[in-house]
């Protein structure tokens, strides 16, 4: 896992309909005004039903004044690589240096050669796009004209240009090792799609571009990562890219974090998703990443805070008392906090839980509508991706310690691994995980909870302790990567301290969890729509 270190870009991919040319036009203007990076859209030349990708393109750049077009990707069998540099040099010049260009081998091959197209191998496929990757260089190259033979492309003298006015990225879209090691070699960017490379598959991929690349001696940085990405603002937040914009942020900021995915292009083609993604989801990632990167590169790890005290009894973990309390919140949120059973794994405590400060008791008169609900339900929803995360990561060390589970084999399709590469899977797990939590307490810390601050006074205290226990969780977390690194070194004694690192963290991530559930989701019901503006 590596972040490489790229500014983040985020765009959309549209659908060429050719009955919907002026929506797509309008769509793009919408992308560029809203601050989106990129419009790209797909290439299937052989598609009656679709535009013509460039033409299309070439229509985009002339509607929008900032935003960057590529094709998503180029359809290589019918497009010749000499036409190909030509097209996409002119559209850059005449945009202004707005273009990139996505290309891939091309695929349907019953359609292509139904158009007048090669049949090619998968092999072939690999052969030619190495060759058209070097007549387009080519003639982006000032020189005299270039003379290469391949089996699949020449140029015998062609004079170079016209020139782009900005260095063209060319991004593959790669998914099986030979393409991903020709990424590597050769490719400024990798253009994977969700759908086909999820984010799971994304770390043993990175790392065949990276070999590739370091064989090749470039750095693997000089690789650019772009995803496309499908989801809805829909879901829960239990799955990847299916809930409200803050799961999304998080989620992306740490494919950023830990696989390196620096730009985000989102398969959409109605302006209210587009917006929507534009407005909460693009400035969040990039805010989370900038903290987290400054972070890494200045800060320690918080100091573990302890406090000793006696053990709680269930009774004490429901702030705000009672059972009847939290019927009332159900019935009038349509949601409810989830308890605490008081119930924990570790003798070591890291707060006193019964000086928590309580908010205001909510007004009995007050009613809320379904899209403020909504608000609560957010909350309740992200908190149990995260306990369901940690459950699985749980489960993923007990296994590992009895020697029964091979982890990477799930999450990487590698299937025969020692040991020690277990334990090295189990770490990614773990990293990934610790990073998902933090991003989230990140967004709390600085967005929610001085936004409820400042509404409603009386919950300064409430915030500033849940602050205050995230700072705390911090320090749960670097133990655990601590742990990690005594595990690789030391399988015998290292197995047990992270067993520990990982119970204590279960014992206060859990009862932090529901505190904050118990005292925020009234607020969250009553002042959602000032918060997020919607």
């Amino acid at each position: 896992m590596a972040d490489y270190g790229h500014d983040l870009s985020f765009g959309i991919f549209v659908t060429p309909q050719a009955d919907a040319g002026p929506h797509i036009i309008e769509l793009a203007r919408r992308a560029d005004a809203a601050g989106l990076d990129w419009v790209s859209a797909q290439d299937h030349p052989y598609q009656p039903a679709f535009l013509d990708a460039w033409t299309l393109l070439t229509a985009i750049a002339a509607s929008t004044e900032h935003i960057g077009v590529f094709p998503n990707v180029a359809n290589l069998p019918l497009r010749p690589p000499a036409m190909l540099a030509r097209a996409a040099a002119s559209l850059d010049i005449l945009s202004g240096g707005r273009v990139e260009l996505g290309i891939g081998t091309g695929a349907f091959w019953d359609a292509i050669a139904a158009m007048g197209g090669p049949r090619r191998t998968a092999g072939e496929s690999v052969d030619a796009l190495r060759e058209a990757i070097a007549v387009i260089r080519a003639l982006w190259t000032p020189g005299p004209g270039p003379r290469l033979h391949g089996k699949h492309y020449d140029l015998n003298g062609a004079k170079p240009g016209p020139f782009p006015v900005h260095q063209v990225g060319i991004w593959v879209g790669a998914y099986k090792e030979r393409m991903l090691r020709l990424t590597g070699e050769l490719a400024d960017g990798w253009l994977p799609s969700s759908p086909y490379a999820p984010p799971e598959q994304l770390a043993a991929m990175n790392a065949v571009i990276d070999a590739a690349a370091i064989d090749a001696g470039r750095p693997p940085s000089a690789v650019r990562r772009i995803y496309n990405i499908a989801g809805s603002f829909g879901g829960s937040g239990s799955g990847f890219l299916a809930g409200p914009p803050k799961v999304w942020a998080e989620q992306l900021a740490g494919l950023a974090l830990d696989e390196g995915m620096s730009g985000f292009v989102l398969m959409a083609d109605d302006a209210l998703t587009v917006e929507r993604f534009a407005a909460e989801v693009a400035p969040s990632v990039r805010d989370l990443v900038a903290r987290e990167r400054a972070s890494a590169g200045s800060s320690q790890p918080a100091d573990l805070e302890r406090t000793a005290v006696s053990p709680h009894s269930p009774s004490a973990s429901a702030p705000g008392g009672a059972a009847a309390a939290a019927a009332q919140l159900q019935e009038r949120l349509g949601v409810s906090p989830t308890p605490d059973d008081g119930v924990r794994l570790s003798a070591e405590t890291v707060w006193d839980e019964s000086a928590r400060p309580l908010g205001p008791a909510p007004d009995p008169a007050a009613r809320y509508p379904e899209s403020d609900r909504s608000y609560a339900r957010d909350l309740v929803g992200v908190h149990n991706h995260l306990r369901s995360e940690l459950d699985g990561l749980r489960d993923m060390i007990s296994q590992v310690a009895a020697g029964s589970l091979d982890v990477a084999a799930a999450r990487s399709e590698i299937n025969k691994l020692t040991m020690r590469q277990n334990q090295w899977t189990v770490g990614a797990y773990c990293e990934s995980y610790c990073r998902l939590v933090g991003l989230h307490h990140t967004i709390e810390s600085t967005q929610l909870f001085p936004g409820l601050s400042r509404l409603d006074g009386r919950l300064a205290p409430v915030t500033e302790r849940l602050h205050a226990e995230h700072e705390i969780i911090a320090g749960l977390l670097s133990r655990v990567d601590a742990a990690l690194v005594a595990l690789v070194t030391d399988p015998v004694r290292g197995m047990p301290a992270l067993e520990a690192a990982v119970d204590l963290l279960t014992d206060a991530l859990l009862s932090h969890l529901s505190y904050e559930e118990h005292q925020l989701l009234e607020p969250l019901a009553r002042f959602g729509p000032d918060l997020y503006g919607r």
